[in-house]
Parts: structure tokens; C-alpha cells; sequence
């Protein structure tokens, strides 16, 4: 048995007393180590928290402010269309003013040329009268380029689609370029199934899209030259225009539809022209889901343009009664509205050789003054006059008792269809667009008078 002395007993004791007593503090102080811990983590989180608050902050106020650029760049972007609609109607005003001015000088020239033509003994003068109403039909026909070529590009013209036969439309275009190529000695053939071939589109648009490429044809083909056009049918219609005139570079395919866009000249530029009279048939062709493409073997090796239509799964209308042959109304009394002094002249000129009595206004107040007291048989009235325009003289004459009967022609500088569509609105009955030739003139006037 083991025995302790005094001492070391004692001594064991206290050692016992303290363990025990030490014990709760232990335990406090891994208590406050504990919280301290969870102190420091929840503190850790709330720093984490306002982290993220402070990012949140930031990009709140960097979507405030893309907000804010995107409202600005909103602003600006409706601004800029606003710029480019007004752009647009100044250039679509100035073109049109364009050819009224343009178109202005074409009447006397082309009408002086029609009464040197009629009068002339000399047959050198004949001649000159020929090249002039050649020369002034080749300016309207750049001006009406030019015109279309920018209405295209601004989506102002529509169309007007019905079931046609192609051959009849290729047939007018033909008939139109023909006098050019006989003039050249060019030679022309036409391949075309005896079959109609028919397409959905406007016939005076498509006419123009063939008039074009066949102009083009002889223009870019020497005296002598040879051009055809072949109509084939498939899965759709190809017609192919083809020469053997200058021909293309690969460089000059690429860009042959492109707006101004022109192959490589010489200095004489005797082949003229605009570089717009291909992306017109482009852009028409298009409109009627076709295509077209251009293919050559090289310069000096011709070239040839393929107008692809879909063809149409609706039925020709039937024609419309063959009208009898019009006949001329006689003499009439005929009133001239016309602010161009020698454009006046010259219409009267013509239609007093025709056998009629005319009288001349200078603006359109007097204009409509003698037609109201005139008793006048006809009227042929420019649109744009000084004082009142055509439109609201006319108007104004439907509008009087005493004024009702006159038959009215527009002879405008004007083009565009809705110019048309205002005139005939206000009491026109024929509108025809400067420069007219002589036969157009009068047999609107015989025509009307038949109306009436």
C-alpha cells in the first residue's frame, strides 16, 4: 500500500482545486473564441455585401448612363433620318424641277424642226430637221434615265402588273431602237417562239427594261455590227440581248449594273450615255423578281445581257374591241397657255397649219380669263405658270358654268405619275409630258374631241 507524506498531499490538493477551477474559464474563452470567429465571418460577409452593393452602384450608374447614350444615340439616329427624308425630298424637288426646266426648251426645238421639216424645199435642210428631233428624242430619253434612276433608288415608283405577253412588249421596244440600227447598218435578228409567252409585269416598264439593253447594244456596236435578241422558255423566260460590238473587261461585268458606272472611254466618248441606263434595268427587272446578268469574252468580243421573268400561271385577258380609226375633229378654236415665249410661237404655228384659229396666254391668270370669255374649242395649257398654275386654272374653268366644255391638255415639263394623276384630278383630259412631237399633239386634241 502507498503512502503520501504531508507535504505532497497538500500539494496534490491545490493541484485539483485549480484544475477545477480553471474548467468554466477554458470553456469561456473557446466560447469567445467561437463568436469572435462568427464575428469575423459575418463580418467578413458584410464586407462581401457592400462589396457588391459598391459594384451594383457602379453599374447601376453605368446602365444609367448607357441608358442615357442609348436615348441619345435614339435622338441622333431619328435626327439623322429626318436629315436624310428632307435630303431626300429636296434631291427628289430639284429632279424634278430638273427636267421641267430641262424639258422646257425640247418643245420649241422639237416643233421648230417638225415646221422646217414640212416647209423645207432643200433636202439638206430636211436632213437637219431629222438630226435635231433625233438629237432632242435622245435627250428626253437621258432625262427620263436619269429621272428613274433616281426614283428607283428611292422607292417612288410602282408598278402597275398584269398578265402580258412578253413578245408583244419585246416587239415595241424593238420597233422603238429599230430606226437607230438602220440608221448604223446594223444588223438585227429577233428569235422568239411563235407561242405567247406570259409574264406578271407592267408593260411599259418591262418595254423600257428591253428598250434599254438594245439601245445599249447598238450604242456599244460599230456601223455594220450585228445584234440579236432570243426569247427562250423553260422553268422561267431568258431573253438574251447579244452583240458583237466593243465588249467587256472582267472588271467592267462586275460593276456593268452599278449607278453611273461606265466602261472605259475615249476622249471623243462617242458612245455617250450616262452610266445609268443598266442599273435602271437592274433595279425594274427586279422589282418584277427577275435578274439579269452580263456576260463577255472579252474587249472587242461583244457582249451579251440575260433578263431572266418568272413566267405567269394566269391567262391573258382577252383584248380589248378594236376602236374605229379617229378621225380629225376639223378646225377648232384653240387657246395656248404657255409662259415660253417660243415655245408659244412655235405651238401656234403648228396648229394654225393644222387649219385652227389660236390664241395665245402668257400666265395663268389670263389664261383662264380668255378661256372663261373665249368660247374656246380646246385648251392646251402648260403646268407651271406664272400667277396661277395649270392645275388650279383648269380647275377653276370645270369649275364655272360658263367654262365646262373646253376640251383641256396638259402640256407639262413635269413627268411623274402622280403629276398625271393631279391633272386629271382637276379636269385635264389628256396629259402629255415635254417634249412632245406633233402627231402626239394633235391626236390628243382629235382624240379629246371624240371624248366630247
Amino acid at each position: 500500500m502507498t503512502t503520501f507524506q504531508g507535504e505532497d498531499q497538500g500539494s496534490l490538493q491545490r493541484s485539483s482545486h485549480e484544475e477545477a477551477a480553471g474548467a468554466p474559464a477554458l470553456a469561456l474563452e473557446q466560447l469567445l473564441l467561437r463568436r469572435i470567429e462568427a464575428l469575423e465571418a459575418d463580418n467578413a460577409v458584410l464586407r462581401a455585401q457592400a462589396e457588391r452593393a459598391r459594384e451594383l452602384d457602379v453599374l447601376v450608374q453605368q446602365l444609367r448612363e448607357a441608358n442615357g447614350n442609348l436615348v441619345m444615340a435614339a435622338v441622333n439616329a431619328q435626327t439623322l433620318r429626318d436629315d436624310a427624308e428632307e435630303t431626300n425630298r429636296h434631291q427628289n424637288e430639284f429632279l424634278a424641277m430638273l427636267a421641267h426646266e430641262l424639258r422646257n426648251p425640247l418643245v420649241p426645238i422639237s416643233m421648230s424642226a417638225n415646221l422646217l421639216d414640212r416647209s423645207s424645199l432643200d433636202g439638206r435642210l430636211g436632213e437637219l430637221t431629222k438630226v435635231i428631233q433625233r438629237q432632242v428624242c435622245h435627250m428626253a430619253h437621258l432625262l427620263d434615265d436619269l429621272l428613274d434612276a433616281a426614283r428607283l433608288s428611292s422607292g417612288k415608283i410602282t408598278l402597275a402588273i398584269q398578265a402580258i405577253d412578253l413578245k408583244d412588249v419585246i416587239a415595241q421596244a424593238v420597233e422603238t431602237v429599230q430606226q437607230r440600227m438602220r440608221e448604223r447598218g446594223q444588223h438585227f435578228e429577233l428569235h422568239s417562239p411563235l407561242d405567247p409567252v406570259v409574264v406578271d409585269g407592267d408593260p411599259v416598264r418591262l418595254a423600257q427594261v428591253f428598250t434599254n439593253l438594245l439601245s445599249n447594244a447598238s450604242k456599244y456596236t460599230q456601223d455594220g455590227g450585228a445584234i440579236s435578241l432570243s426569247l427562250e422558255c423553260g422553268d422561267d423566260v431568258a431573253v438574251t440581248v447579244a452583240d458583237n460590238g466593243s465588249g467587256m473587261a472582267p472588271e467592267t461585268i462586275a460593276h456593268a449594273f452599278d449607278l453611273f458606272a461606265q466602261g472605259p472611254r475615249t476622249l471623243a466618248r462617242s458612245e455617250g450615255g450616262l452610266g445609268v441606263g443598266l442599273n435602271v434595268v437592274r433595279n425594274l427587272v427586279g422589282m418584277h423578281g427577275g435578274s439579269v446578268a452580263a456576260s463577255s469574252d472579252g474587249i472587242g468580243a461583244g457582249s451579251s445581257f440575260t433578263v431572266r421573268l418568272p413566267l405567269s400561271r394566269r391567262a391573258l385577258p382577252a383584248g380589248p374591241v378594236a376602236a374605229a380609226p379617229a378621225q380629225g375633229g376639223g378646225a377648232q378654236r384653240i387657246l395656248v397657255v404657255e409662259d415660253n415665249t417660243d415655245a408659244g410661237d412655235v405651238l401656234r404655228m403648228l396648229l394654225e397649219l393644222e387649219g385652227h384659229e389660236v390664241a395665245l396666254a402668257a400666265d395663268g391668270h389670263a389664261g383662264l380669263a380668255m378661256a372663261l370669255d373665249g368660247g374656246y374649242d380646246a385648251i392646251v395649257c402648260d403646268i407651271g405658270l406664272p400667277g396661277i398654275d395649270g392645275y388650279e386654272l383648269i380647275a377653276r374653268l370645270r369649275a364655272d358654268s360658263r367654262g365646262a366644255g373646253p376640251l383641256a391638255v396638259a402640256l407639262s415639263g413635269y413627268g411623274h405619275p402622280s403629276d398625271r394623276e393631279r391633272a386629271m384630278a382637276a379636269g385635264f383630259d389628256r396629259y402629255l409630258v415635254k417634249p412632245v412631237g406633233p402627231a402626239a399633239l394633235l391626236e390628243a386634241l382629235d382624240a379629246t374631241a371624240l371624248q366630247h
